[in-house]
């Protein structure tokens, strides 16, 4: 059986560190800071889709970019990975078996904890109908099938770091 690992204090102490030697060199941009810490804590972008070619592609490419990936096939595993990993970023697909992603992203939207979590769909259905209901559901963004993966890293880029301003 294995145990979790709580890094918190370590962490802390070497961002103490690291922010004092930085601050030795003179002026330090807050860019360099932001990136810093985005290295010692990744932002975690949750995936939810159906299909696992498309969900370890996601994978692949967004920690490839820096960021902590979990996944997700459908609603049913939701739970389990939402119980123990807080979210910075959700990227929903609409077409998942049971409870499809607009009636997911509504249930999410109406959570306290999860209401303020920026929302992107990715989808095969590309109509302006559906369109207009993610945005109507609460989506940040929707990028529809067969997806741009630089449109998908400037996405969750820039989302990320509207959300951490906030």
């Amino acid at each position: 059986m294995s145990r979790k690992i709580n890094t918190t204090d370590l962490v802390r102490k070497i961002e103490r560190l690291t922010k004092a030697r930085m601050s030795e060199g003179g002026v330090v941009e807050m860019s360099d800071l932001r990136k810093l810490k985005a290295r010692v804590t990744p932002r975690v972008i949750l995936v939810i889709e159906d299909d696992e070619t498309i969900r370890a592609a996601l994978k692949r490419v967004l920690e490839g970019e820096g960021y902590r990936v979990l996944a997700a096939a459908d609603g049913t595993q939701l739970s389990a990975v939402l119980d123990d990993n807080p979210v910075d970023l959700i990227m929903l697909d609409v077409g998942l078996p049971w409870i499809n992603g607009f009636e997911l992203a509504e249930m999410m939207k109406a959570n306290d904890d999860l209401s303020e979590i920026p929302l992107v769909f990715l989808s095969a259905r590309n109509g302006e109908a559906d369109v207009k209901r993610g945005f109507a559901v609460g989506a940040d963004d929707y990028i529809t099938k067969p997806f741009d993966i630089e449109k998908i890293k400037r996405t969750v880029h820039t989302l990320i770091e509207l959300a951490q301003n906030k």
